[in-house]
């Protein structure tokens, strides 16, 4: 199982930049989905003085798993 970005199909890596709301963020770690209606999480967190960390769904980074085994 894989995590890739919908728009290029590029492998999500820890340390890659994403942005949230127009705010650049480091891509600090992720979660596979636990069951089959589940899609994951991400923690990012924020590149700015406060440097915020957050946990979004894949979804909102624009991202999916493939090649998981619990789908058909």
């Amino acid at each position: 199982m894989r995590l890739v970005y919908d728009n290029t199909g590029i492998e999500v890596k820890t340390g890659d930049v994403v942005h949230i709301d127009d705010v650049p963020h480091f891509v600090v770690s992720f979660n596979k989905p636990h069951k089959p209606a589940s899609s994951g999480k991400v923690s990012v967190k924020e590149m700015t003085d406060k440097g915020f960390s957050a946990e979004y769904y894949v979804s909102v980074i624009d991202a999916t798993w493939i090649e998981r085994e619990d789908h058909e």
